[in-house]
Parts: structure tokens; C-alpha cells; sequence
């Protein structure tokens, strides 16, 4: 493996056209990033790449609850995930929010001082407790949440950890500098739903962002990602659901859990690994699986089926535990 990419080879963002083109031109503005990895290794799946942007953008950056505090609940959800490319990635956004401090009190895995960002950067880790956020804003902060759990395990799945050619971001000082760069970018006011023309797929939107942007988007990514599912057959993909189902949202996968066999079972192991634990995804796993006339496209697809069968499953425990508390 060379580059950022480990298992696929994206076209060049230069070569784009048509909505990867549009997409790119989207991050350059709204998010800052030009040619951002996290979306670039999406990019041999068009609708993928767009209803995974829509969601991240109308949740995480578009909206008029606090930046700073959807952020926490990003970096929570990616250390609960074991996912330190995008730990890093938040912890560098939260430098451009200009809170210098919380962002590597964050990343060192430290407990912010101020309660209500301790109970956001919670939340992110474990959607089972209480949402420390008005109802009104549920949208965002659910939908930023759920975009960073298929995110991470995207990034997880095909992405090497390194955030910077050659380790930078492990360097306090570089993470400022990065941050500080974004800072204006940060700080703009987004105009909502502009992502959504670009949409490839439609979806139906779920109850806690019904009529909002986050919903529509969020409705296109599930119909996109279940696109994957036909790469297995029947009976495995009704096992990644059934062994995902089962889990409880949040517990890590167990080291000595039982996996289905490379030898004759590779599609569902990779799925399945893809949702419950993406970063013991490894290269025989991959080649065991990927023979003609498999493709990148393909290969993105089966870890989106896994990634959101996962976010599903968080969905459920985030919409149970709202039910019981109210």
C-alpha cells in the first residue's frame, strides 16, 4: 500500500466530472478540504459519495446549533469507534472553532471541564444515555453523530490512519496550524439543504429529522449503502443484519468472537467486520473476498452495506433511549 488509499485506487479529483465534480467543488467551499480522502476513496460510487457529503454537510456544518459542540459529539462518536484518523480530523476542526484547549484535552482522551461539553463528548461515545441537547436541535446533532458513524468505519475500512503525509497531525503544533487555516471556513454561516440537488438516490427520512435537510440526506445515504447488500448472497446478508441487530450500539467486538471464514464466507466476514470492527479489517480479508469481477465500486459498496447496518442499529438505541426518557 501506497498513499492514503489501502484498498482501492480513486480517479484523480482533477479528473471529475459531473456530481463527483459537483461534490468536490461543495468541499472545496463549505468544508474547506480540497479533495478530502474521507469523500475521495467514496468516489467510484456517485450516489455514495453524494448522500454520504449531503449528510455530513446539512448536519455538521449547515444548521445554527453550535459548531464546537457538534464537533464534540463527532470526536466522541470516532474515539468510540477506535478511529484515530477522524479523532484527529475533529480535534484539528475544533483548533478552527478557536477552542485550543478542548481540542486536545479531547484528543489526549481527556475529560473536557465544562459539563456540557463533557456530556456531548459522552453522548457521541455511547448514544444510549440522555441527549444533552434541546429538541430542536436533534437534527443536527443526531445526524452529525450518525454521519461519523459510517464515516468512521469508511475511513477505518479503506483509509491507511495517517491523517497528513508522513504522521504530521501527531504534532500539537501542526494540528493548531491546520486548524487555524480552516478557521474562516469554520466560522461561515451555511445556507441549509444545498447539498441536496446533488442527491443520486432518494430515501424515506426517519422521525427525529422528518422535514429537514439532515432527513433527506439521511434517507438517500440508507437507500445507497443497501445497494451493497446484492453483493452477498441471501442467506449472508440476512446474517450481517441478524449479528449486527443483535448487538447492543455501543460494546466493542470481542477479540475472540467467532468471524464467518475467509475460505468460504469472505463477503459476509468483510461486511460484518465492516460494521462491528473496521479497523481489524485486513489485507487477506480484502484479497479473500476481492476477485474479478469485483471492482473498487463493489468493494466500497459491501463496506457501506456493513457500515450502515451498524448506523441503523445506533439509530435504534439512540431512538429507544429517547422514547424511555420522555
Amino acid at each position: 500500500m501506497t498513499g492514503p488509499f489501502r484498498y482501492t485506487s480513486p480517479e484523480p479529483p482533477k479528473s471529475a466530472t459531473g456530481e463527483v465534480a459537483d461534490v468536490y467543488a461543495q468541499l472545496a467551499t463549505d468544508f474547506g478540504i480540497k479533495d478530502a480522502t474521507t469523500f475521495v476513496v467514496l468516489s467510484a460510487s456517485p450516489p455514495l459519495l453524494t448522500a454520504t457529503w449531503a449528510l455530513m454537510r446539512e448536519s455538521l456544518l449547515a444548521g445554527h446549533a453550535s459548531r464546537t459542540g457538534k464537533e464534540l459529539v463527532a470526536a466522541g462518536v470516532s474515539l468510540a469507534n477506535r478511529c484515530p484518523f477522524c479523532a484527529t480530523a475533529h480535534a484539528v476542526l475544533l483548533h478552527a472553532t478557536g477552542d485550543h484547549r478542548l481540542a486536545e484535552t479531547v484528543l489526549r482522551g481527556d475529560e473536557p471541564e465544562d459539563p456540557g461539553d463533557r456530556r456531548l463528548l459522552a453522548w457521541g461515545k455511547d448514544m444510549s444515555t440522555p441527549q444533552p441537547f434541546p429538541a430542536h436541535e436533534a437534527a443536527e446533532y443526531a445526524g452529525t453523530a450518525l454521519a461519523f458513524h459510517f464515516i468512521n468505519r469508511v475511513v477505518s475500512s479503506l483509509l491507511s490512519e495517517q491523517m497528513l503525509p508522513g504522521g504530521l497531525e501527531r504534532y500539537r503544533l501542526v494540528r493548531r496550524t491546520a486548524g487555524r487555516s480552516l478557521a474562516a471556513t469554520v466560522r461561515r454561516e451555511l445556507r441549509p439543504g444545498t447539498s441536496l440537488p446533488l442527491l443520486g438516490t432518494t430515501g424515506e427520512a426517519p422521525p427525529w429529522a422528518a422535514g429537514s435537510p439532515v432527513g433527506t440526506a439521511y434517507g438517500a445515504l440508507r437507500t445507497a449503502a443497501y445497494q451493497g447488500a446484492g453483493l452477498l448472497g441471501d442467506e449472508d446478508a440476512a446474517f450481517v443484519r441478524q449479528s449486527v441487530a443483535a448487538w447492543d450500539g455501543v460494546t466493542p467486538l470481542p477479540l475472540a468472537a467467532r468471524l464467518p471464514e475467509r475460505t468460504d464466507r469472505p463477503g459476509a466476514r468483510l461486511a460484518l467486520l465492516a460494521a462491528r470492527a473496521p479497523y481489524r479489517i485486513t489485507d487477506e480479508d480484502v484479497a479473500a473476498w476481492r476477485v474479478p469481477p469485483f471492482t473498487d465500486h463493489c468493494l466500497v459498496h459491501l463496506i457501506a452495506f456493513g457500515a450502515i447496518c451498524a448506523v441503523e442499529r445506533v439509530e435504534a438505541v439512540m431512538r429507544t433511549a429517547a422514547v424511555e426518557r420522555t
